[in-house]
């Protein structure tokens, strides 16, 4: 693993000029075609193709799927079969995707690491990228960082990555271990992993999650917002928007509280990874599936309250989500479990509620009494991407790395 950065640990460490990139390699954690857009590597990266030119490289995977997932180990592989094959795609202004060969875990790690790096410069060299800023998002993209020979690197750690279900927690670790020690910039958006894994770090970043604010705020204020196939389900609407996953989600909490509120109907927006049978009896349930990121305002719009119902996992306890802030930009009251950056920043605009009855009666307060949307949405007015974009060019100038065109807006 030391061998990986050796090259880039000597370049930044006694380079005193300012070094400056052309463009931006991102190893994205997820995949541009499949997952939600608001993730924090997409939405930085749409702001920093502003600058120079992006290439968002889709997630290259921390883990094998499993034929034991059923249903799922299917999807998940014909959706990389997919990305593979559209190659590199242009999806807007100096912004291009593209799906690399790559396969995780062990059985594919020597052959990814040989051929990965070939096929992400041959694309960014086509884009015009010379000198790249390598940003990784998805730790297994530390394979590459040699042979990419970039300029400098920002390292994501928005999550406990190794706590993801399945992985190889110990090559996990390996890759987050050497990116902390090279890196010219990591960042976090939870303080509790910050102030805990800070002192690993060559420059350490709090950066929190930023909001597409005016989008949200906008649907917020406006009922013809939302989505024909919302409108016509009964009042009142408690929502969540998101993916449905056991590694974040609460079912057997989550189950609990439908069943003591009938009277209200739940608007589930977003992939769901459970059991496909799961709460499909309750008529005070509707799944909608995944949309469009474009679209995700109105849905969240169009319900009476929004949730974050999350289980007690490590994950967890370190997670940010970025629906939080979304939430909050469209008004509607918002009821969560506890996590540690919920509990630290924003008790006083969500309503806390650990247990189904707890988190039940939160429902019915919230619906019986709303609260200021205008107060809401005031507090995350400011926390723009595009204000989040500069916090981190402003640390990469302290740090001597530069893009070419950071002055041109």
């Amino acid at each position: 693993m030391e061998h990986t950065v050796n090259a880039v640990t000597a370049r930044t460490n006694t380079s005193p000029e300012t070094r400056t990139a052309d463009g931006i390699i991102c190893f994205g954690g997820e995949d541009w075609w499949y997952h939600n857009r608001g993730h924090f590597d997409m939405q930085l990266m749409r702001e920093m193709s502003r600058h120079v030119p992006v290439l968002y490289v889709n997630s290259i995977g921390m883990r094998m799927p499993r034929p034991t997932e059923g249903a799922m180990f299917l999807t998940r592989v014909r959706r990389k079969l997919k990305s593979l094959l559209r190659g590199t795609v242009a999806v807007r202004e100096n912004f291009s995707v593209m799906s690399p060969f790559a396969i995780p875990g062990s059985f594919g790690r020597s052959l990814t690491k040989s051929l990965m790096p070939k096929q992400i410069l041959r694309s960014a060299r086509a884009m015009g990228i010379e000198r790249p800023l390598l940003w990784i998002a998805c730790p297994p993209g530390a394979q590459a960082v040699d042979a990419i020979g970039p300029v400098g690197v920002v390292y994501q750690r928005t999550d406990r990555f190794e706590d993801f279900p399945n992985v190889d927690r110990e090559v996990i670790k390996g890759y987050d271990t050497s990116m902390k020690r090279v890196a010219d910039c990591t960042l976090f958006c939870s303080r509790l992993l910050y102030e805990a894994e800070k002192q690993d770090c060559r420059e350490p970043l709090f950066v929190d999650h930023g909001v597409d604010y005016d989008r949200f705020a906008a649907a917020g204020r406006d009922p013809a917002s939302h989505p024909a196939e919302v409108r016509d389900l009964p009042r009142p609407r408690v929502g969540f928007i998101g993916g449905i996953d056991s590694h974040t989600f609460d079912p057997p909490l989550f189950e609990k509280v439908v069943d003591l509120l009938p009277e209200c109907h739940f608007v589930m927006v977003g992939a769901c990874s459970l059991p496909e049978e799961w709460l499909r009896d309750r008529k005070n349930v509707t799944f909608l599936g995944q949309k469009a990121y474009d679209d995700v305002p109105g849905y969240m719009a169009a319900c009476d309250v929004l949730i974050m119902p999350w289980n007690r996992s490590d994950w967890i306890k370190a997670c940010n989500p970025i629906k939080l802030k979304e939430y909050l930009a469209v008004g509607r009251p918002v009821i969560s479990t506890s996590y540690d950056e919920l509990l630290r920043t924003w008790k006083d605009y969500v309503t806390v509620a650990d247990g189904a009855e707890r988190f039940a009666q939160a429902i019915r307060d919230a619906l019986a009494h709303p609260g200021d949307e205008a107060s809401r949405r005031q507090r995350v007015e400011r926390e723009t991407w595009t204000a989040k974009c500069d916090q981190v060019l402003e640390r990469l100038v302290s740090r001597g790395v530069a893009l070419r065109r950071s002055a041109q807006r």
